[in-house]
């Protein structure tokens, strides 16, 4: 059981490139923005029932899923309101069951991150659209990116499509 954890700022194509690599690999697409939505609803973002409710769903979900062998994709974005240290729980959690997680890190340019910030389609699940709360935002993104794993992989989707993208990463998965 594998979790192929994709991470990256704002606009990096985390969900874009999922969603392909899904079609690839026949795996399950687990975003963020699902857990974000279902405990948002009740607890506002970033308080500390939010927090704590929204970090036991995704470690019991990959506990779970590890327990019954189910790989999945899971896209991430570290922002200030993720304790430290949340990717080491997430293998805390699945070890114990055989799992492993692998980390592919996506990025993009400013210019480019800035052109896509806008897009309609990011308002589907409540992601920032904001242009200038991005840019208020950028230096604390890179500052929870900082604090990331290395990467096994890592893609640079400024001028790759995802399709590719998702390629790379199957290619890369199938080589392990």
């Amino acid at each position: 059981m594998k979790i192929i954890f994709v991470y990256g700022s704002a606009a990096a194509g985390k969900l874009t490139v999922s969603r392909e690599l899904a079609k690839l690999t026949g795996l399950p697409v687990f975003h963020n923005h699902l857990v974000v939505d279902a405990v948002s609803a009740v607890f506002p973002f970033g308080t500390e029932p939010f927090i704590r409710l929204r970090e036991k769903f995704w470690l019991q979900t990959f506990a779970e899923a590890a327990r019954v062998r189910q790989s999945l994709i899971f896209t991430f974005a570290p922002e200030a309101t993720v304790d430290a240290g949340f990717p080491e729980r997430v293998r805390a959690a699945i070890e114990p069951f055989g799992g492993s997680v692998v980390f592919v890190a996506l990025t993009v340019s400013p210019e480019e991150q800035e052109r896509r910030i806008v897009n309609t389609s990011r308002s589907e699940f409540g992601k920032l659209t904001s242009l200038e709360l991005l840019r208020e935002l950028r230096d604390s993104f890179d500052a929870s990116l900082a604090d990331m794993p290395v990467a096994e992989l890592a893609i640079d989707t400024t001028t790759c499509v995802p399709v590719d993208a998702a390629q790379r990463i199957a290619a890369y998965l199938s080589d392990r």
